[in-house]
């Protein structure tokens, strides 16, 4: 039943309503004109909330060019409130949300930009970008995508901007989501983006390396000490892993990039297994059972409700778990501070460790929870309140158990002091008995160390076997096209060029038929060979299979500079190769593409690159082909 407020209340509510309703739309009539944000090439990071016109769509009916009318018309409004703070956050909301960002970029601001949505957890947004022709480019990012589509890799939703200098442009976003719908707009400069990157990610790796290193730490006491408490800081460390990757945009990065179905769910479910096993590790290492049964109830009570959380996203909304999990979360932290002040009261060793700890996380949870909801404004601490609140409480919560192991040494050793007259022997067995499980310990953290080396030693190896070709070790397709975009970046900032030689051996078919494809195999190690000394040790050699082989030149200007180590490629190529049973000759047709000449990216130098080739080769072989001009996309 819902509960009817008296006539007083009801009339104070009424009045409050229709004061809040005028004051928005004053506020609304004098910002509906808003200036377009001035893009300044000198800034690397331009906060853009507070320049962005909302449009609601309840129905989800709009289209681009409706909004765009619509802007035109002025049915747009500033987003109050929480956009002059530097933020946009519509709390849960099932409608469709339009922003238009107009943009004025000077003539000398730079037209490449990165517009960032600082949120990872929202499950579509659209960027509509006008085209010089008419009509709107459109990108699309969230974590109902697979990684792999997003228009920019990144943790967060980034999309590449291309913006005329000197113009006014406006760009429109539809968001959708059922989480909370928080936006943080900001637009990048590459080079600023991923200097913060750099920052963000380390922090991000620490913070997970302590969870991971706290987790084995625990996982490694718990198999020497089979203490169960031990066990469930570990499962509670590792749900806790689970919902902050899905909150920073970690999980759809490196985790899990191509299983949308579970990063979009993953932050509801990791945040109720989190509390799940929080409970179960509350009662277990306050011992409310034998303690207090009212709290011990309260407890499962929660650790019921939590295990309900995590699996109803197969049942229930999005956004109905969402804010479950969020009540949920908060009180539960209020009944663990209440368990941990009942038990400090008692004395029970690891309480105040314990009470900190949940206290901070309640902090953190309340904190996040009330930006959630659009209580709050979003900035570096309300958006990180968690992350912060819990990696202080796992790292207490390790202090508490600790505490708690210490608090039973002394007990044993006032008794074995106690006993000391009678029990010598007994004492001097377990002497004997903790010396032996510490040197089980350091056992056991000498096998994980070496076990981690030979992990890592493996890693390495995968990798350059993922990256390299395995017969002759040069890089293989895959690290090429890295080195491809690398050399292009890297050209791109010192205005030099890239030339791309895509060579095809003539007539190794014949010394591969005449005399086995094992003395074929060793023909091509000694091309590859020849190819490594004929250029610089910052050039690329690679093998795309078969008897196809790649040369990337990096810095390189004059088409001379290119002709001489072509030259030098054909001629070294032509040498005869001493292999057992006698010699063998090759030529090679040469296929030759430059950027920016002839190709804006790699894929096009590679495909402008084999085109000369196979030019090379119906003219004659032997002889290599620059890539004709008019190709030049």
């Amino acid at each position: 039943m819902i509960p009817v407020l008296p006539a007083p209340c009801r009339r104070l509510c009424r009045a409050v309503a229709a004061a809040a309703l005028l004051l928005w739309s004053l506020t609304a009539t004098a910002q509906t004109g808003l200036a377009p944000l001035k893009l300044d090439g000198s800034a690397g990071n331009i906060p853009a909330a507070q320049a962005a016109l909302a449009l609601e769509d309840p129905g989800h009916a709009l289209q681009v060019e409706d909004v765009a009318r619509a802007h035109a018309a002025g049915s747009l409004r500033p987003v109050l409130g929480s956009a002059s703070r530097g933020e946009i956050n519509f709390g849960y909301s099932k409608s469709a949300w339009w922003l238009a960002l107009p943009l004025q970029a000077p003539a000398d601001a730079p037209a490449r930009w990165l517009l960032e949505i600082g949120y990872a957890s929202l499950d579509r947004v659209e960027v509509h970008v006008p085209r010089a022709g008419g009509g709107f480019e459109r990108m699309v990012a969230g974590d109902l995508q697979p990684f792999s589509e997003r228009p920019h890799p990144h943790r967060n939703l980034v999309f590449p901007l291309q913006l005329r200098p000197g113009q006014e442009q406006v760009v429109y976003l539809r968001v959708v989501s059922a989480g909370n719908l928080t936006i943080p707009l900001a637009l990048w400069q590459p080079d600023a983006l991923a200097r913060h990157d750099q920052t963000a990610y380390t922090v991000l790796s620490l913070y997970y390396g302590m969870l991971l290193a706290l987790g084995l730490y625990n996982l490694l006491l718990f198999m020497t000490t089979r203490d169960i408490n031990f066990l469930a800081y570990v499962a509670f460390t590792a749900a806790m892993a689970v919902g902050q990757a899905s909150m920073n945009g970690f999980g759809n990065q490196f985790i899990w990039p191509e299983w949308p179905a579970w990063g979009n769910v993953a932050l509801p479910s990791g945040m109720a297994a989190t509390g799940f096993f929080g409970a179960l590790f509350t009662r277990l290492f306050l011992e409310t059972r034998r303690g207090s049964k009212l709290l011990d109830r309260a407890i499962l009570g929660c650790a019921l409700l939590f295990a309900l959380a995590a699996l109803s996203p197969l049942l229930l909304p999005y956004q109905a778990v969402a804010v479950l999990v969020s009540v949920l979360g908060i009180t539960f932290s209020a009944v663990a501070v209440a368990a941990g002040l009942w038990c400090l009261r008692r004395g029970h060793p690891g309480a105040r460790y314990f009470l900190l700890a949940w206290t901070l996380l309640l902090v953190g949870v309340a904190v996040l929870a009330m930006r959630n909801l659009g209580w709050l404004p979003t900035n570096a601490f309300t958006l990180n309140a968690m992350q912060i609140g819990s990696a202080l409480e796992v790292l207490l919560l390790s202090f508490a158990l600790a505490d708690r192991i210490n608090a039973m040494r002394r007990d044993k050793d006032r008794a074995n002091e106690a006993a000391l007259a009678a029990k010598q022997e007994m004492v001097e067995i377990l002497r004997d008995s903790e010396q032996r499980l510490e040197e089980r310990v350091a056992e056991r953290t000498r096998s994980l160390e070496l076990l981690n080396q030979r992990l890592l030693a493996k890693e390495r190896e995968l990798e350059h076997m993922v990256r390299h070709d395995p017969l002759t070790g040069l890089a293989n397709r895959l690290f090429l096209n890295d080195r491809i975009e690398q050399a292009i970046t890297r050209a791109r900032r010192n205005k030099s060029g890239v030339a791309l030689l895509v060579i095809d051996l003539d007539g190794f078919k014949q010394v591969n038929d005449l005399h086995g494809h094992a003395t074929g195999d060793e023909l091509l190690v000694r091309i590859a060979g020849r190819l490594r000394e004929c250029v610089r040790e910052t050039d690329t050699v690679a093998r795309l299979g078969g008897d196809e082989f790649v040369v990337m030149l990096e810095s390189v200007r004059p088409v001379e500079d290119i002709s001489v180590v072509v030259e030098k490629l054909v001629a070294r190529i032509r040498q005869p190769v001493q292999i057992a049973g006698g010699s063998v000759e090759v030529s090679a047709s040469i296929g030759i593409a430059c950027w920016p000449q002839h190709a804006g990216d790699a894929e096009q130098l590679l495909e402008r690159a084999d085109a000369a080739m196979y030019a090379a080769k119906t003219t004659g072989r032997n002889r290599w082909a620059m890539a004709a001009d008019s190709q030049t996309a």
